[in-house]
């Protein structure tokens, strides 16, 4: 599903894809394939961030939360990776392991805020 907003609660052990436009949304769990509880360096996940961006393909704007580990090494995973997912991700932000309805109530607020701000010449 390609959509124009998606959001990823993300640990070490599993993460939460949840894309979503104005009328659908379609989640999906992706787990670490790795046996190992927390990975000390982002080379240790890349087949799980691997499978997270293939996820992600065709998100426009994503939020990432969770524990910050997890999710910025992830950030930094797609930095250095061929994909677009880099410039595409627009925050992350640390959170408690939220429902998936949280979730996207989560991003749905954020991503009107964001949207609101873009779209404010005075703000740019």
């Amino acid at each position: 599903m390609s959509t124009f907003h998606a959001v990823v609660w993300m640990d070490h052990s599993e993460a939460h894809v949840v894309m979503f436009d104005k009328e659908h949304v379609e989640a999906q769990r992706i787990k670490s394939r790795s046996h190992h509880k927390h990975q000390g360096k982002s080379g240790d996940n890349s087949t799980f961030f691997a499978d997270i961006a293939t996820a992600l393909a065709g998100s426009r704007e994503i939020l990432l939360t969770g524990p910050a580990m997890a999710r910025n090494q992830f950030r930094d995973w797609c930095t250095t990776h061929p994909s677009k997912l880099a410039d595409a991700i627009v925050d992350s932000v640390a959170s408690d392991h939220p429902t998936d309805g949280q979730l996207v109530a989560l991003a749905r607020q954020y991503f009107k805020k964001f949207d609101n701000m873009a779209a404010d010449p005075s703000l740019v």
